[in-house]
């Protein structure tokens, strides 16, 4: 299975934007699934439902500072490479997409700031999912692209 296959199951079975696509990595980077969803439970519906960044981007991100990120703050070298590799996920999502913030992708659906039951209606008026498997899919062009230097 895919990290994007995994990324649509976790989503489709009630986890949030954020939880589906970190989830879909946590066990190979050491994370258990428990700690996982509660790590990335504050970002799901663009931030705890402000409709900001959408939550398939923060989990994206949040998987890249494990891969690729920098513990080192006084290291400029790693965090200007980081800086670039985070920019190039956020231009993938934005050209895929359109835009990064969760209310511009929901444009029309009367979303709400509180979660919505998972019902056979939402998944069929929400595109989250594509979402969630295109974060996915980004990371893993990018593991293959670190792979391949």
């Amino acid at each position: 299975m895919t990290h994007a296959e995994r990324a649509r199951e976790l989503f489709l079975s009630g986890c949030s934007c954020s939880q589906a696509v970190f989830g879909a990595f946590a066990l190979e980077l050491g994370i258990d699934h428990e700690t996982a969803m509660r790590l990335t439970s504050s970002f799901g519906g663009g931030l705890g439902g402000a409709r900001e960044l959408c939550g398939a981007v923060s989990g994206m991100l949040m998987v890249a500072g494990l891969k690729w990120g920098y513990a080192d703050g006084q290291n400029l070298e790693a965090k200007t490479a980081h800086y670039a590799r985070t920019r190039e996920l956020l231009e993938g999502f934005r050209a895929a997409h359109g835009t990064l913030i969760c209310r511009e992708l929901l444009e029309g659906l009367n979303p709400g700031e509180n979660p919505s039951a998972r019902t056979q209606t939402y998944y069929a008026e929400r595109p989250c999912v594509r979402f969630v498997q295109s974060a996915a899919a980004l990371l893993d062009a990018m593991q293959e692209e670190q792979m391949g230097k």
